[in-house]
């Protein structure tokens, strides 16, 4: 046996073995610890409650992590519990202190069950801790139920899409995957899950040195386009620059010329433009 094993089995059985507290003992010792911050008294008023914290600690051992670590958020929830608890209002602690032990165990299983944070809104705790008793009870019939139908009832009882169900019952049937996990292919060959997440966007430096070179080429193109007259102006920008081309023949009726003539004006603006960008920017071919 292992000695955080045996510890731990020691831990249980002192917890198991510590005295019940009378009513009338358990309000003295929380108002000696919330008037005079008695550390004995919160010892003795943690103690005796510690066989709760285990109690309810066993109730999530089913979601594959460590009983001592359950055992230990259960106990953060019995000390926020005596840091809350008001002896005058007449409740037993054990009482009280039930929903601080459930709530920091839940939350700790939502925090570390998966590296995939879940949804943290009532609903959805409700349906993380529920959907696998209610689906067990669904499925106790003689006839087995489809999955849309099963989802639709398991939704109405907690208050929940039934798409929001089908996502969290996927989450639920398999543990986490590590990317780093060798798949064996069919020749032979070993590779990781993460040589088969191929990404077709173009690498950060890629991106980065395209929009560089994009506004470098469009304060080039602006600062050339003062070369070109009027006429020819308007003619690189319908033809060119605009997202919607003109066609030669609708130009050339909006400027009274013939389309041969548009056509010509449009092959002499752009030489001039391509003239004057080389001439400032003679190590700038390849953006022409």
């Amino acid at each position: 046996m292992s000695r955080s094993m045996s510890t731990r089995r020691m831990f249980v059985k002192a917890a198991m073995e510590a005295p019940y507290l009378e009513r009338d003992e358990e309000h003295d010792l929380a108002v000696r610890w919330r008037s005079n911050n008695d550390d004995a008294a919160l010892h003795r008023l943690t103690s005796a409650h510690m066989r709760l914290v285990i109690a309810l600690a066993a109730r999530f051992r089913n979601f594959g992590l460590p009983m001592s670590d359950l055992i230990q958020e259960g106990h953060v929830g019995l000390l926020e519990a005596a840091a809350r608890f008001e002896p005058e209002r007449n409740v037993r602690f054990s009482t009280y202190a039930t929903w601080w032990i459930r709530a920091s165990i839940q939350d700790y299983i939502l925090r570390n069950w998966s590296i995939v944070r879940g949804g943290t809104s009532s609903t959805q705790k409700a349906l993380f801790f529920n959907l696998r008793r209610l689906r067990a009870r669904l499925s106790q019939g003689s006839e087995p139920m489809p999955a849309s139908q099963m989802y639709t009832e398991i939704a109405a009882a907690i208050g929940v899409s039934p798409d929001e169900v089908a996502k969290m019952d996927s989450r639920l049937s398999g543990p986490d995957a590590s990317l780093n996990i060798p798949v064996n292919e069919s020749d032979g060959t070993s590779a990781d899950r993460m040589d088969f997440l191929v990404c077709d966007r173009p690498l950060q430096d890629e991106t980065i040195g395209e929009a560089i070179d994009g506004e470098r080429r469009s304060a080039w193109l602006k600062a050339a386009l003062g070369v070109l007259n009027e006429r020819e102006l308007d003619i690189v920008r319908e033809r060119r620059l605009s997202d919607e081309t003109v066609t030669l023949e609708a130009l050339g009726q909006k400027l009274g010329i013939s389309k041969e003539r548009v056509r010509q004006i449009e092959n002499r603006a752009l030489e001039k433009l391509k003239a004057a960008l080389l001439r400032e920017h003679p190590d700038g071919a390849a953006f022409v």
